[in-house]
């Protein structure tokens, strides 16, 4: 069982494909719909597929958000130090990073849902590892950080497919991204919730095994799935010359290289430094309860985004996306300002909604505007133009403080935040991008 995006179908001369479940060409049986495209007669968001899909993305984003404060709060409370934790989190990312572009061209040579599978495999098996680590005691850290690189190079095959799957189960791309990124913000407000609740009661261990419970679901949901057949990259081709492919593909399209351009910036000079700065004003102020009442404000705002994504189609969505990505600024103006508790919560909430809107305009822009057969390495090269900058602008943050002040810091970051959004709208190609119709 495999998928295909007909849409993107070249009329003269298909590319080749892989075998499905309805026959050898890919044709479907008489009276059936394509195969890959939701039929008419179900629900534009919530069909089958829509839901097994829902239910297996929902269950990663779980065990993901979970992940780095299960290992890092247990990691402390044993006894090691900050830098343990340190290393575990590089050791963690660093092969995210490093291997998603290869995770997009497997997933368009062997399917992303095979792809996906695969990676739940992968992180079941680690996690049931990081399970028994944990509850019977760290010999070696070496294991630790094996485990974990194994579950980081699983995220680099899952994550280009997550995206490219959404158009081949759900009519309406822009709703069911809008259910998606509601799904996203719960999870990541719950996950590190429960698994610091768990790992104060000293089951770091347990963490682990319901992640693990939550792999194997994903494993089993996206197994299910009745999908078609997708077009492969021409035989004989390397995975040199698929790359290749895939960054003409990116490159051809200006307003998606525009827009990762302008974004690598505001990930160094603003995303990036924003968490560790706020952290370090907000908490010897107001205390950490404070501090995770603002970002649980932040959680709250992206779910009223996404569900707003779900009905708000503007013919230009990026544009859209742009507008609302202007309430960026007001939460590191607030904190520079020396507003209340209260008054930084509701910034967040302005914030997180602007980002969920923004998040779930930019997927639908990608996964609509982008052929199926080459959507995994595109999406591939987007994430790590722009997730991968992330980091730097953390690493910076430190630095940067202790030459030139907190203020000043988060005073660039409200510049540049405020001049991203102005630099989408300016960008003609972005600004322009028309809504590609749901599929009736």
């Amino acid at each position: 069982m495999e998928e295909r995006l007909a849409d993107h179908t070249a009329a003269d001369a298909p590319p080749p494909t892989k075998d499905g479940p309805d026959g050898p060409d890919g044709s479907p049986p008489s009276g059936t719909s394509t195969p890959g495209v939701p039929s008419s007669g179900e629900p534009a968001i919530w069909s089958r597929n829509f839901r097994f899909y829902f239910t297996a993305r929902s269950a990663g984003l779980l065990s993901w958000a979970m992940l780095p404060v299960a290992v890092s709060a247990g990691l402390l409370s044993g006894g090691y130090g900050l830098d343990t934790a340190g290393y575990s989190m590089a050791f963690l990312v660093a092969p995210f990073a490093g291997l998603v572009l290869f995770g997009g061209v497997l997933a368009d040579r062997f399917t992303a849902r095979r792809m996906m599978i695969i990676a739940d495999i992968a992180n079941l098996t680690a996690h049931i590892l990081l399970a028994l680590l944990f509850i019977h005691g760290i010999d070696h850290l070496w294991q630790l950080y094996g485990l974990l690189v194994v579950a980081g190079t699983a995220n680099a095959l899952f994550q280009p497919g997550a995206s490219s799957t959404v158009p081949l189960v759900s009519r309406d791309v822009q709703g069911a991204n809008g259910v998606l990124r509601t799904s996203e913000a719960i999870t990541g407000l719950g996950g590190p919730a429960l698994a610091g609740a768990l790992v104060g009661f000293g089951s770091t261990g347990w963490v682990m095994v319901i992640s693990a419970v939550a792999y194997g679901t994903s494993a089993i949901c996206l197994f299910v799935l009745r999908l078609g057949v997708v077009p492969a990259p021409p035989p004989g081709q390397s995975l040199w010359r698929n790359l290749a492919v895939g960054w003409q593909e990116f490159t051809s399209r200006s307003w998606l290289w525009g827009v990762i351009l302008v974004w690598m910036f505001y990930a160094v000079l603003s995303w990036g430094p924003q968490l560790s700065v706020a952290a370090g004003v907000i908490v010897p102020e107001h205390g950490a309860s404070a501090f995770g009442l603002i970002n649980a404000a932040l959680g709250a705002g992206t779910v009223a985004g996404g569900l707003l994504a779900i009905r708000y189609k503007p013919q230009r969505p990026l544009a859209a996306g742009a507008v609302a990505m202007m309430a960026y600024p007001i939460y590191p103006l607030g904190i520079v300002l020396g507003w209340p508790v209260w008054m930084l919560a509701v910034a967040q909430v302005l914030v997180g909604a602007g980002i969920g809107v923004w998040g779930v305009m930019w997927a639908t822009s990608v996964q609509t505007q982008v052929p199926g057969e080459v959507l995994n390495r595109v999406h591939a090269y987007e994430v790590a133009g722009s997730v991968g900058m992330y980091p730097i602008g953390s690493a910076l943050a430190g630095p940067a403080v202790g030459a030139f002040g907190t203020d000043a810091v988060l005073l660039v970051g409200v510049v540049v935040s405020f001049l991203t959004a102005a630099a989408l709208l300016a960008a003609r190609p972005i600004r322009t991008l028309q809504r590609v119709p749901d599929r009736v």
